[in-house]
């Protein structure tokens, strides 16, 4: 297969596109460009697309599933900035951050035992403290994973207080069934941040705000949003293996 210059590919101009739109939600909202991250959700897309993104200039990627991410991390620059934003369970953390040394962020702890999991696995190995958001469930959905938005204090606190090998960075919200968010939910996320913030006696500064997918993105920033995950309007439809 030919390879495609790297600002050529289809990924590479819906990324620039993408940018150029955070960039003008960001300004409708008062706030620089800067002050928003990207994370080029790269869940199914083989490691040739992610690269072709990369070599467009850019670093950070995220991933829903360990088995992809513990795959597709050796097969690429070390200067990534890989988040992994999937509903994690306890026995797949230490192949986690064994297998990602250039892990950058958790978005989904949503429970203590997670937590305390990740803590654990982040001290045997030595690593630096890991960055983490906590998940919360804004839609009230059962499907959702998330802690609900009555607990995210408590468990904030027990990351902060009883977490020494994590470092608590931010809230994050997926939102309804079908991926897209409504301004309550992200309103919902933001008065969180309030809460917290209030608890731990931080600045809102130091609590991200990890809401906005592809359907939903540039509303997220013109509500705050600090980190958005937009995978199919870069990356097009997911491949997902066909069943017999």
């Amino acid at each position: 297969m030919a390879s495609c210059a790297a600002m050529d590919c289809p990924a590479s101009a819906a990324l620039r596109s993408v940018l150029e739109r955070v960039q003008q939600a960001a300004e409708r909202s008062g706030r620089g460009p800067q002050h928003i991250r990207v994370v080029a959700v790269s869940k199914t897309k083989p490691v040739s697309v992610i690269s072709q993104v990369y070599d467009a200039g850019h670093r950070c990627f995220g991933e829903n599933y360990v088995q992809e991410i513990v795959e597709k991390a050796p097969q690429l620059p070390e200067d990534i900035e890989w988040h992994f934003i999937g509903n994690l369970q306890s026995n797949k953390v230490k192949p986690l951050l064994t297998g990602v040394p250039n892990l950058a962020v958790v978005e989904s702890v949503d429970d203590e035992k997670i937590a305390n999991r990740l803590d654990r696995m982040v001290a045997s190995i030595e690593r630096k403290p890991l960055k983490v958001f906590i998940q919360v469930n804004t839609s009230g959905e059962e499907s959702k994973s998330g802690v609900e938005p009555s607990g995210c204090v408590e468990l904030a606190k027990h990351v902060s207080l009883n977490c020494p090998n994590l470092q608590f960075s931010g809230l994050m919200t997926i939102g309804m069934l079908d991926y897209t968010s409504t301004p309550e939910n992200f309103k919902l996320l933001a008065h969180c941040r309030t809460e917290v913030c209030k608890a731990l006696e931080i600045s809102e500064e130091q609590c991200e705000l990890s809401m906005g997918m592809s359907a939903d993105f540039e509303q997220a920033v013109e509500m705050g949003s600090t980190n958005v995950r937009v995978g199919s309007t870069i990356f097009g439809a997911r491949e997902y293996p066909k069943k017999n």
